[in-house]
């Protein structure tokens, strides 16, 4: 765990994994693989499952694409996974740091793939097309949740917006180079019902692969934990969902975006 803080240190990186407080930190760090978050730590949204640091982010600094790609490297990583804090206040939403990024990674690091968890660039189709065009292996934006506690978890987000950001994710890539791929936490107040509706309204739209995972509240002043899940039921979804026609979901109460993402990515091309 220290060499990966020491060099994320080093390069003045970020990762999700300690920024969101991720319970699967202890054992990512200790197999040498984090997940990178480009754009800084600071938000300008406040969801309210998120640990995120929220408020007024400073500019995007110019040598960190460089600075993954070189960290990446270092760590010796074959599956570089790239996220970032959401910037409303960027005229791009950070598209182009997202495309530095990408081209970063796969010039110092040739053969490794790439899969960025990108948020949702308020619905504009340009910055989008942006990161498509740099070739992402897999690109990921996570629906969170269902959509009737939107307004209660993701104040800033639309539900519909991005499930087309999505469905224009599979429109753009029919060359199958770039698959996309979506997540759900559960325990927020939603019902089975809804689930499974958000998981045939992700197939619909092309979404090939499929993460759902406990919500755990980072602390007191965020959204509350509703329901524990029952693994059985994380099992159930996955067997439906797999008859629904995703490629592949990855189900259980620790999984998360980017948990075993390397993992996952071989499975799904074996």
């Amino acid at each position: 765990m220290d060499r990966i803080r020491g060099l994320l240190g080093k390069g003045q990186l970020h990762s999700v994994c300690e920024s969101a407080q991720c319970p699967n930190i202890g054992e990512c760090f200790a197999n040498k693989t984090c997940t990178f978050m480009i754009l800084g730590d600071v938000c300008t949204r406040n969801c309210t499952f998120c640990a995120v640091t929220h408020g007024h982010p400073a500019r995007p600094d110019l040598n960190e694409p460089d600075m993954v790609g070189l960290t990446a490297k270092q760590l010796g990583l074959k599956h570089v996974v790239v996220t970032s804090v959401t910037r409303d206040d960027l005229p791009d939403g950070g598209a182009g740091q997202f495309a530095a990024t990408i081209h970063a990674i796969k010039s110092k690091n040739p053969g490794a793939t790439v899969e960025v968890l990108i948020p949702d660039f308020g619905g504009e189709e340009e910055p989008l097309k942006q990161v498509i065009k740099a070739r992402p292996n897999v690109l990921n934006h996570n629906l969170e949740t269902v959509p009737r506690i939107y307004s209660s978890v993701r104040p800033g987000a639309v539900y519909q917006q991005s499930l087309q950001l999505l469905r224009n994710v599979f429109m753009e890539c029919q060359d199958q180079y770039t698959t996309t791929k979506s997540g759900l936490m559960l325990g927020l107040g939603e019902t089975l019902t809804e689930v499974i509706e958000v998981m045939d309204d992700l197939v619909q739209v092309g979404c090939k692969t499929l993460t759902l995972g406990q919500y755990l509240r980072p602390s007191p002043k965020h959204h509350p934990v509703v329901e524990y899940v029952h693994p059985d039921t994380f099992k159930k979804l996955e067997d439906i969902g797999n008859k629904l026609g995703f490629k592949q979901v990855v189900a259980g109460p620790l999984v998360r975006s980017s948990y075993h993402a390397a993992e996952s990515f071989a499975a799904l091309n074996a």
